[in-house]
């Protein structure tokens, strides 16, 4: 698992932690080029090397075209959800945007979906935002933990007039997250996009953990602070003693079926099996008509997807499939052979998430066990594990 530290000894904004991303290798042209498939035109990238108190930092700037113009929650969703990007890009862009149209939509005592973002719907925060969701692609990272925020305090200028630090759409987004307050002179630290971006990615609010650091990234904000470097840090990295492996992109098929001779679903799951598929699964469902069915579930990697789906449609009497990107995460296992009162026999050694090891028989060796001596298959598991487990007191 690639871990994203979040240091926010200064807070944290959109462009803050883009220019971190940035620092620590994502490609500006790339990034630039990517959000315009939104679309999204009439804006430009820059980034720029900058010292706070002797620390190098980037700072990004966006220049736009068009001016003071509003869009509604509905609109930038319609905007993510029909783009090119990725599924997991479209997905973190848009849970980041719900955070704040979620607190807009209480705030102002208005629906979620017509929330005029002003300042956030703006080009400029659609470019920090699916930026940063683009750059934690881009870097692989897999989960996100960051520090407690510093609030800041005194008075913040925005769309609607004067209003108290923390923005209530800051203090809105915040609930449930660790936060310390500051000096009046201090004033914003936190912005609703920053604090959308970190409760949006479901960021996880601790101190460091145990990781080995591979780069550090520093993130520049765009006015001084009196008594800090206006620095936003990411320190990425791998967590000592992982037990769980980096997201692996798969492919979900699926189709309903409710006209099929039951008998064929066996031999079905056998030949999607042996076309690479990593799980087979049927779920009972209801269909048009209320008409029993079922629907076909296959996980399997890209490159079997074309075989999958050619199995289904020249096996079974579905007329179409649907697929989409998925993701997940595994334990770390590894395959070992242990002397047992049967002989030497292969197993899983899984690691756990918390430091242990656990060993499974595999199914095969055991069936072939109880039909070999006609015995029960669970008392073959039975005594594999006492027997493993006193080896391993010995």
């Amino acid at each position: 698992m690639r871990l994203a530290y979040f240091d926010c000894f200064s807070g944290i904004s959109g462009d803050m932690t883009l220019g971190a991303l940035i620092h620590l290798g994502v490609p500006v042209a790339w990034l630039a080029q990517t959000i315009a498939q939104l679309p999204l035109e009439g804006f430009d990238l820059t980034a720029r090397s900058v010292w706070y108190n002797g620390i190098a930092a980037t700072r990004i700037g966006v220049e736009i075209e068009e001016t003071h113009h509003h869009r509604t929650f509905a609109h930038i969703q319609a905007m993510i959800e029909k783009s090119r990007l990725s599924h997991r890009v479209k997905g973190a862009s848009l849970a980041v945007f719900d955070r704040l149209a979620t607190a807009e939509a209480v705030i102002h005592g208005c629906p979620k979906a017509s929330v005029h973002f002003h300042e956030v719907g703006a080009i400029d925060a659609i470019v920090d935002i699916v930026g940063v969701c683009l750059g934690l692609e881009y870097l692989a990272v897999d989960h996100i933990l960051s520090s407690p925020l510093p609030l800041g305090g005194g008075f913040v200028t925005c769309a609607h007039g004067v209003l108290p630090v923390p923005a209530p759409a800051v203090l809105e987004i915040l609930k449930g997250v660790p936060v310390y307050g500051g000096d009046a002179s201090i004033g914003e630290l936190v912005t609703p996009t920053g604090a959308a971006l970190l409760t949006g990615l479901d960021a996880e609010f601790k101190a460091m953990p145990q990781m080995r650091i591979d780069r550090i990234g520093y993130g520049a904000g765009s006015r001084e602070v009196a008594d800090r470097p206006n620095l936003l840090r990411v320190a990425i990295g791998e967590p000592l003693h992982c037990a769980i492996e980096a997201a692996e992109q798969l492919v979900l098929v699926e189709t309903c079926i409710d006209d099929m001779n039951p008998e064929i679903f066996s031999y079905l799951m056998e030949r999607l099996f042996e076309d690479g598929a990593l799980d087979v699964y049927w779920v009972p469902v209801q269909m048009k008509k209320n008409r029993p069915g079922t629907l076909v579930n296959v996980l399997c990697t890209p490159e079997r997807r074309m075989a999958v789906v050619s199995r289904i449609l020249t096996e079974t009497t579905s007329l179409g499939v649907r697929y989409h990107d998925v993701y997940r995460n595994t334990l770390v296992r590894e395959a070992v052979k242990m002397q047992t009162v049967f002989g030497a026999i292969q197993m899983k050694k899984v690691s756990a998430s918390n430091g242990q090891a656990r060993l499974v028989p595999e199914y095969e060796e055991c069936r072939r066990i109880a039909r070999e001596r006609n015995i029960p298959l669970r008392q073959v598991y039975d005594t594999i594990l006492r027997s493993v487990a006193l080896a391993e007191q010995s």
